[in-house]
Order: C-alpha cells, then sequence, then structure tokens
C-alpha cells in the first residue's frame, strides 16, 4: 500500500478526508463515538502533516474560540491512540494520525530533523525482522515503535545535500 509522503505533492484536502471517513468508520464499527472534540482533535493533526503536541492542539483549539483544558486534550489524545487513529511519537512528545488504523502494525516512523515531517513505513519486512528476533530470545512483544531521525528528500534537496548525507 502506497501512501502520499507528507514532504511530497500530494492531494492534502483527500488525505485528511479519507483518515476522517476511516475514523468515523472504525468507531461505529467499534460501538464508540467520535465525539466533535475526538473529530476536531483528529482533524487538526492530519490537517498539520507535522508531530503536534498537546500544548499546540490546546493552543490551536483556544484560537479558535474553544475553550479545552489540557486533561480533556490528554483523554482525547488516548481515545484517539487507543482506536489506533493516531500514534505517539515519543521522541517529540506528540502525536501523527495513523495511515492504516484498520490494521495492526508496528510502528515505524521516518523523521525529518529539518522540517519535522514525519513519514509512517508500512514494511512488512521490519515487522518480520523485528519478530524473528525478539521470537528467538523468547520475547513476547507487546508494542513496537521505531523513531528513525535523519533529513527527507525535500530537505536534502533544499540545502543541496549538505544535510543528512552519511
Amino acid at each position: 500500500m502506497t501512501h502520499a509522503l507528507p514532504y511530497r505533492t500530494h492531494n492534502h484536502a483527500h488525505c485528511v478526508t479519507d483518515a476522517m471517513d476511516e475514523a468515523r468508520s472504525l468507531c461505529q464499527t467499534a460501538g464508540t463515538r467520535l465525539t466533535q472534540l475526538r473529530a476536531q482533535i483528529l482533524e487538526l493533526i492530519w490537517q498539520s502533516h507535522r508531530p503536534l503536541g498537546a500544548y499546540d492542539i490546546l493552543a490551536i483549539l483556544n484560537d479558535q474560540g474553544r475553550k479545552a483544558a489540557p486533561p480533556t486534550v490528554y483523554r482525547t489524545l488516548d481515545f484517539l491512540q487507543g482506536m489506533g487513529l493516531v500514534h505517539r511519537i515519543a521522541s517529540l512528545n506528540a502525536f501523527v494520525g495513523c495511515s492504516q488504523p484498520s490494521h495492526n502494525h508496528n510502528g515505524c516512523f521516518l523523521i525529518c530533523e529539518e522540517c519535522q515531517n514525519v513519514l509512517e513505513l508500512s514494511a512488512d519486512s521490519i515487522r518480520q525482522a523485528i519478530s524473528k528476533e525478539t521470537g528467538a530470545q523468547g520475547f513476547k512483544v507487546r508494542e513496537t515503535t521505531l523513531e528513525i531521525a535523519g533529513t527527507c528528500p525535500a530537505c536534502i534537496n533544499k540545502d543541496g545535500g549538505k544535510n543528512g548525507a552519511q
């Protein structure tokens, strides 16, 4: 499955609409509600195409005239994460929309240190390698999140390849 890269040209409105439609469908199937606030926060995350922290989200909501307290935003993010609609990027203490919320998968992210864009990879080979190596150790994996920091193609091209070269 190929997904648009956040640092490459794509139909941004289309990807946000698709993500919101899938979120509504998943919530309906699970018998939960995608409340107005949950939908608003999920849409903010998808519209940014960059990781957003809870206080970033809170500031945007306040700018839009919606008064929300930090615990409300954190509860909403917990719900969205629990439904598989967002991923938490621990190194940034921020959240990104999940490109495959209907599929159980390992989180593997490319994080650009220049522009802060994050790309979720969906490579079975990574999942299989982790499963093989942890299984060989008799280790039962509950969750896997892999964060890879570097420089995206757009930033490499922007500075003439000075950054990100190995």
